[in-house]
């Protein structure tokens, strides 16, 4: 590390903190003898100390003051020993002990679904790859009640944000006073209820409880041996939810303080926020967010927890070192916890309540377009996400109607979702081709700003191609004309690619396609967004090869024709734009000029997405 050359000598740069040697328990016990009351030195931070001290560093500006710890002082604490406040923790109960590699009976090369019930789907894939002691577990938690208005989706935010705060209860440390020695260290006790946070994390166990879309979801990972423990403390801590006043009041003023400073986030991100308002059915803005917080107090989610969790259905995803009866036995144990008993806390979902996500459809040949002024007065950058919506799906006509007419298509066809992998490639290699030469004409050669980004996007499904750019020179519709102008430079590139250009290109995209997983969490994540998918092609990365081999030229070329070339009939254009000071003039100009034809200006997000059709979910 860089840093490691100003801490060290240069005989030291490549063993830096630490040097492997021999044990010998004479030096250690030299070193221990040293920790004494009379060589120790205590560093206390605190607000109580304002206007007590007597120096100043001279960096920061840090007011502080250095005292010697009194003979007295020594001896009172001396005295007073041993406390039995004090003392090493309690055994570590997540410490593996079994580090042996398991042969797994079947050699399941991809994820297979290992049982079904009106509970749970558990999907399983053991580890034939990493042959590490680890093991990989997720757990989604649909919960219908948990996302249906703003004020629910504020209460599960909470509710996570306590339940983590439980699990790291022994962890945490007092802002506003506390000592660096050893404090983290002698952790009062271990106890399997209370040790996630510290002790599993020492033992090589992560966890994480976050919300989704959908309810919230629960993360694990680390060694197999002593997995299951940590599962079952967790799964535990939801079951037994409850509120305390104290920390909810901690925990609520954070929130509203991360609500709060959303509106000091880059415009380029308020952007993006925005575009996912637009497009997306079920999800809710953060100024209604912030308006339900500061109304809500401990009954208010002590009385949402249980109705959250009356309904639910689990998608779980178990990987690495267990086998499949291991696996079936932790989702029998959590389903037991949740779904058994003679009062269950969890019922399974009405039909009813299995939603997916969708999408706002676009019109053919249409520019949207929806602009807004920059939440931080002080900020001068201004954002656009300009995002061009792919046709991803294929319709079954009844007999006698006209495909191409859209409102008989919203009336009588049956859309039906199909991952069509000849499709994502060609999407994909159009952006790939024009990532490099986009970055180069919009940031290097036009300067328009530092963030210049072409990325692809997949809301659910419907996939698309978005340009995002951030800058201080240029409002968002100048840089909005200067996108649909790089565009027109691209086409010509397109259409003057020699055959071999064409196919080093394919072949750059095969061997990002082929390049293997890291580590048993990222291909856990690859698998994982399969099956949050609904839909999941767990092969997709072969399959998707085998369609670039397949592809020609031309095919590319029909492909940018019909979805992304300037003036495509078929093409369908969403433009965000969001105005920062330096060009508030030119907010308030293109409000009042005149619409240009197949361009809809979007005044309210949420009137727009009422009167727009939904893709089919998958």
């Amino acid at each position: 590390m860089k840093s490691d050359f100003q801490r060290y000598p240069e005989k030291d740069w490549l063993v830096g903190s630490s040097l492997p040697s021999d044990f010998n328990p004479t030096t250690i016990q030299k070193i221990l003898n040293e920790l004494s009351p009379e060589s120790v030195r205590t560093f206390w931070e605190s607000k109580k100390f304002e206007g007590l001290t007597d120096k100043v560093e001279p960096w920061y500006g840090t007011a502080y003051s250095i005292e010697k710890v009194s003979p007295s002082t020594i001896q009172a604490w001396m005295s007073s020993a041993p406390n039995e406040n004090l003392h090493l923790p309690a055994p570590n109960v997540f410490i593996p002990t079994d580090l042996s590699i398991k042969n797994a009976q079947e050699k399941i090369k991809l994820p297979v679904s290992l049982r079904k019930s009106s509970y749970s789907k558990l999907w399983y894939k053991p580890d034939t790859v990493f042959f590490t002691p680890k093991a990989y577990v997720k757990i989604n938690f649909d919960c219908p009640h948990a996302i249906n208005s703003p004020e629910t989706e504020v209460l599960t935010d909470l509710f996570t944000r306590l339940l983590m705060d439980y699990l790291n209860e022994y962890g945490m440390i007092n802002a506003d006073d506390f000592s660096l020695v050893f404090y983290c260290d002698l952790s009062p006790q271990c106890f399997v209820f209370h040790a996630s946070a510290y002790c599993a994390r020492v033992a090589g166990l992560r966890y994480h409880v976050r919300c989704t879309d959908s309810g919230f979801q629960v993360t694990l990972v680390g060694h197999n041996h002593k997995l299951r423990i940590l599962l079952e403390t967790i799964v535990d801590k939801i079951a037994k939810f409850e509120v305390k006043p104290d920390r909810f009041s901690v925990i609520k003023e954070m929130a509203i303080k991360d609500y709060q400073n959303w509106k000091f986030q880059q415009p380029y991100e308020q952007a993006k926020d925005y575009f996912s308002l637009i497009l997306e059915d079920q999800s809710w803005p953060w100024m209604e967010q912030l308006e339900v917080l500061p109304c809500l107090n401990v009954e208010d989610l002590a009385k949402f927890a249980p109705i959250m969790l009356s309904r639910a259905f689990l998608e779980c995803y178990i990987a690495g070192n267990i086998v499949h009866e291991e696996a079936v036995s932790m989702i029998h144990h959590v389903e037991d916890v949740f779904f058994k008993g003679s009062n269950p806390i969890c019922q399974p979902l009405f039909p009813s309540q299995i939603l997916r996500n969708r999408v706002v459809k676009l019109g053919k040949g249409m520019n949207y377009c929806y602009s807004k002024e920059g939440l931080n007065p002080s900020d001068e950058n201004s954002a656009l996400v300009h995002y061009i919506q792919v046709i991803v799906f294929v319709r079954r006509t009844k007999e006698g109607l006209n495909p191409s007419d859209e409102n008989s298509a919203l009336v009588h066809n049956i859309q039906v979702h199909r991952d069509d992998f000849k499709l994502n490639v060609k999407l994909q290699l159009v952006a790939l081709i024009a990532e490099q030469a986009a970055f180069h004409q919009l940031r290097s050669v036009e300067q328009l700003g530092y963030i210049t980004l072409l990325r692809l996007r997949n809301d659910s499904g419907i996939h698309g191609l978005q340009f995002i750019i951030q800058s201080t020179v240029k409002d968002p519709g100048h840089i909005d004309i200067r996108v649909e102008a790089f565009l027109k430079m691209f086409e010509s590139k397109l259409y003057e690619m020699t055959k071999d250009d064409f196919k080093s290109n394919v072949n750059a995209l095969i061997n990002m396609k082929l390049e293997k997983h890291k580590n048993l969490s990222e291909e856990s994540q690859f698998y994982w967004t399969e099956i949050i998918s609904g839909a999941p092609k767990f092969d997709r990365r072969e399959a998707e090869v085998d369609a670039l081999k397949k592809l020609t030229q031309q095919e590319l070329i029909y492909f940018f024709d019909e979805n992304i070339k300037v003036g495509a009939t078929r093409k369908k254009t969403l433009s965000v734009r969001v105005y920062g000071n330096q060009h508030l003039a030119e907010y308030n100009s293109q409000k009042s000029e005149a619409v240009q034809p197949n361009t809809v200006q979007i005044d309210d997000i949420f009137s727009f997405r009422r009167s727009r059709p939904l893709y089919a979910s998958v």
